[in-house]
């Protein structure tokens, strides 16, 4: 048996919130409007533009942790949060701090992709709520490329009231050379406005440098800030001054990528049963291999009613305690997700069907 990257893992902070998908018809559909570039100032007399913010990354960066930082750090502003998961379980909305209340969850596909129209719907839901948020952050799934989602950004029934402001792009500082040169993660960068660097404390010096000259070499024009436990500065990513408005911004003209649904795929494992730890741990070990990333929040039977968060990205697991475990809901919920034939149902089930079973000796 393969030893499981959980082994000798500490423990951390962990946060939970309740995620919820709304589907109204889109306001944003009310009236053709003018374009982007020729956008009056905002008056007394009209609504106030709402900036979106869009993170992107590539898988296990550290996304969630930034977006949970931002909402934290808020400093006054209302803001939603849009969260979209690559898979029938959205985990990442369950790990949303503290904004239960404004946060939405898009699941089981890529909004790059095949949840074009639930982004657009759930935008307009957003700026019809009473009171309005001033800011939206959309949280990308780690298998998209954002520049789909930008160009559905950037049509004018959406600018004129959920302009895009900024492209940050969350980029794990201790990578390895084989993924900075991946095409995905190249094409997130080149949507980019702002770089943050993920995961520092993971990094050696030498890692850190060849990150940044590939972010240099890929979007120049981007700034690096350093995001160390998931800090940004509001200030980079949000404007100061309420009546801003963003720059007009160009798309590159080329065709729609689609690397979510050629390259990944993602496979779910659900019990109404808690997990047994060090059983846990030895599944994780045997399909650890073939993971391209995983996570999960569980209970175990070494501690009744407390949830577990548990994450998979480059290799590295970790453990951390989340909240109480809720009435009627699954007492494990683990999302798996791994290049396309790496892994079939029959393995997931071959691998976690033990992870239940109490030793009776």
């Amino acid at each position: 048996m393969a030893r499981s990257p959980l082994e000798g893992t500490g423990w951390g902070a962990g946060t939970k919130a309740t995620g919820l998908l709304s589907r109204p018809p889109n306001p944003l559909r009310q009236g053709e409007g003018e374009p982007p570039a020729s956008r009056p100032q905002q008056t007394g007399t009209t609504r106030p533009s709402v900036p979106v913010l869009l993170v992107t990354g590539f898988l296990g960066t550290g996304k969630t942790t930034i977006v949970n930082h931002l909402l934290a750090h808020a400093e006054g502003r209302r803001i939603a949060a849009v969260v979209n998961d690559f898979g029938a379980i959205n985990i990442d909305a369950d790990l949303i701090a503290g904004a239960s209340d404004g946060v939405v969850s898009l699941s089981n596909g890529c909004i790059c992709c095949s949840l074009e129209g639930d982004l657009l719907r759930t935008l307009g839901a957003l700026l019809r709520r009473a009171p309005r948020p001033e800011c939206i952050v959309i949280e990308t799934s780690g298998v998209a490329d954002p520049a789909g989602i930008v160009r559905n950004l950037l049509d004018p029934m959406i600018w004129r009231e959920a302009p895009l402001e900024t492209v940050l792009c969350v980029v794990d500082a201790s990578a390895s050379v084989a993924t900075l040169e991946d095409p995905l993660l190249r094409s997130q960068l080149r949507a980019a406005d702002v770089v943050a660097l993920s995961k520092l404390d993971l990094a050696d010096a030498d890692g850190v440098a060849r990150v940044r000259e590939v972010v240099k070499a890929v979007r120049p024009a981007a700034v690096v800030v350093d995001a160390l436990h998931g800090a940004v500065p509001a200030a980079v990513v949000f404007s100061p001054d309420p009546d801003h408005v963003p720059a007009v911004r160009e798309h590159d003209g080329a065709p729609a990528r689609r690397p979510a649904a050629e390259r990944f795929e993602t496979l779910s494992w659900t019990s109404d049963r808690p997990v047994v730890l060090r059983r846990f741990q030895e599944a994780i070990g045997q399909l650890a291999p073939r993971l391209a990333r995983a996570k999960g929040l569980f209970e175990t039977v070494e501690q009744s009613g407390r949830l577990m968060v548990f994450q998979l990205a480059g290799g590295r697991a970790t453990l951390a305690p989340g909240g109480a475990v809720e009435a009627g809901t699954k007492r494990a919920r683990v999302v798996f997700v791994a290049e396309v034939g790496m892994l079939a149902e029959e393995d997931i089930r071959s691998a976690m069907s033990r992870c239940t079973e109490v030793d009776t000796k």
